[in-house]
Parts: C-alpha cells; sequence; structure tokens
C-alpha cells in the first residue's frame, strides 16, 4: 500500500533529501557486473543480482541515516518498460512483474532502514521509451500517455509512493508520463535531461519544457528535477523566475564531458566528488528549495556523501 500522497515528505520543508547515483554506471565499472542495455532491473532474476542491489541501496541509505537525511528510493527499473523489455526477451506480463518486484525491494528496504530522522519514500523510475541522451522520434503526448501506462500501472499496484521519470529527453513523453501516472492516482516527478548548453536534447529551454509541462497536465507534476549533465553545463540557465520554484531535485553527471564524449568513452569519468558537492550547494545557497539531491552517469557512493556533506553545511 502506498504511504506517501501529496504533498510528499520532500515536498513539506527544507529537510535534505538524498537519493542514490548512477546505478548502472557504478554497478557495471564499479561492481563488474553486466547489464545489458543498462538493464539493472535484470539483476532481480536470481538472488546474487537481488544481493548486488541490497547492497548498492544500503550503501547510500548508509550516508542519508548518518546525516540525518531523508532518503528516496528510487528502483532499479529505468529500463524496466514493454520495448527494452522485450529486447531482453521479457514479455509484457514478465516485465509488469518484474517492476513490482522492483518495488517490493524499495519497500523491503524502507521497512529495514527507516527512521524518524531518515524519512524514506518509494519511487518507481521511468525512464525514456528511446535513448536517455537522444530523443530520437518524438512521440505524441497520447502515445506516450499509452507506452508508460503499463510501467506505471504495475507501481501503483505494487505500493510505490511515487513515480519518477529520469531522463526525460523532450517535454511530449515528459506530458504522457504525467497524464498517465494521473489516471493511475500516483503523484509524479519529471527530471529532464540537459545538455552542455543547458537546453533538452531537443533543442528547448529547460523553463520553457517546464512551462509546457504544466500547461498541458495542470501543473500536474509534483517537482521539477534535472538530470544526466554536470552542473557546469546548466547553472547558467538557473534563475529566480516561477518556472525555477518548480525544480526541486538534482541528478548530475560526475563528469564535464559531453553525452557524445561520454558515449565514445572505454572508460568511466568519475571527476572529483568533492567539487562536484561544491557545485550543489552553491546552487542550493541560490535556490534553498532544491532538496532532492543524487547523481546520475558516473557518480556513486562518494559522490553522494561529498554531496550531503556540502549541503547540510549549504542551507
Amino acid at each position: 500500500m502506498t504511504t506517501y500522497h501529496q504533498p510528499l515528505p520532500q515536498q513539506q520543508s527544507g529537510t535534505l533529501f538524498l537519493t542514490d547515483g548512477g546505478i548502472e554506471t557504478t554497478l557495471i565499472f564499479l561492481e563488474g557486473l553486466e547489464l545489458p542495455y543498462f538493464s539493472a532491473f535484470h539483476l532481480l532474476q536470481d538472488m546474487s543480482g537481488r544481493a548486488a542491489l541490497t547492497r548498492y541501496y544500503e550503501r547510500h541509505i548508509g550516508i542519508a541515516k548518518a546525516a540525518g537525511a531523508g532518503f528516496v528510493l528510487e528502483s532499479p527499473t529505468w529500463r524496466a518498460s514493454s520495448d527494452w523489455g522485450r529486447k531482453l526477451g521479457y514479455s509484457g506480463d514478465r516485465i509488469a512483474a518484474v517492476n513490482r518486484e522492483a518495488i517490493r525491494l524499495m519497500l523491503e528496504l524502507r521497512s529495514k532502514h527507516e527512521t524518524a530522522e531518515t524519512p524514506m519514500v518509494v519511487s518507481g523510475c521511468v525512464g525514456p521509451r528511446g535513448d536517455g541522451y537522444d530523443a530520437g522520434r518524438l512521440m505524441s503526448p497520447a502515445e506516450a500517455t499509452a507506452y508508460h501506462a503499463h510501467q506505471i500501472g504495475a507501481f501503483a499496484g505494487a505500493g510505490a509512493d511515487l513515480v519518477t521519470a529520469i531522463t526525460m529527453t523532450n517535454a511530449n513523453e515528459a506530458i504522457g508520463v504525467t497524464r498517465a501516472a494521473k489516471v493511475a492516482g500516483m503523484p509524479v516527478v519529471i527530471s529532464f535531461t540537459l545538455e552542455t548548453d543547458g537546453r533538452l536534447p531537443t533543442g528547448q529551454a529547460l523553463h520553457a519544457a517546464i512551462e509546457d509541462v504544466d500547461a498541458a497536465t495542470d501543473h500536474a507534476p509534483a517537482y521539477f528535477m534535472i538530470n544526466c549533465a554536470h552542473p557546469l553545463h546548466f547553472q547558467h540557465v538557473l534563475a529566480p523566475a516561477p518556472w525555477m520554484q518548480r525544480v526541486r531535485g538534482i541528478r548530475a553527471n560526475a563528469s564535464k564531458r559531453s553525452h557524445a564524449e561520454l558515449d565514445a568513452a572505454p572508460d568511466l569519468d568519475a571527476g572529483d566528488p568533492a567539487e562536484l558537492g561544491a557545485h550543489y550547494a552553491a546552487i542550493r545557497n541560490r535556490f534553498p528549495w532544491v532538496n532532492v539531491l543524487g547523481g546520475c552517469c558516473g557518480t556513486d557512493h562518494r559522490h553522494i556523501e561529498q554531496i550531503c556533506h556540502a549541503c547540510k553545511q549549504a542551507v
């Protein structure tokens, strides 16, 4: 059963909420695991994979508990939608079942670790139908609603508290996810991928994408986030304007490389965790309501520790 409804705990105060880092890059490059198509959910098929996911989340939970921060348990389901599941041989029923299993794991972790000082929120993670770096063929909002309804319905049935759509590359798909979540009665968060110029892969400005989603959905998202870019790529577009009040979270890349450079790189660029934390703190100093903080490509527990340390001092 869903524990939280809107407003979500991370919306109710300035309390810091952490989440995890770049789960796929951590598991592949640091843990040596194979994730076909970056599909972390595939690890749920056996006990060793489930144990690896549990260790990953518990390491990040420990950082939040030590700091007295809240924590968003983001399910390992970024690739667990119908098209991506089909590439791995999952039927529609089986991909729905693995999404439910992922939420059950998040609920188990909350039951084991949540405290009064560290409230935990379970989020069903939705990824793009296509590539997280490239908008590719744009769906209509109606097509995106129909596509994402299957996965979001599984989250709702399993008892997730909210849906978070990560690496959204375009407003149409974000509108579709939002509408599907509304139909399922789920709070939804939209997180946009940004390029080195601070714009979406489609070229649309961040503020315009947020305004488009809000206009098309009657301001349905609980809040918006920024992901998959280094703060140096987007901090110049953040402004004290009404749309910025809708941005509450950041999951930045560790690397300052472009998406094209990251795609071509044979290594993992982990950047400088302390420097990344300082960038987060600078943003939080300007916009103190930005309180949901995690990482994207190349980040791991070291970056989350530094982000937490810097931002606990910032406000």
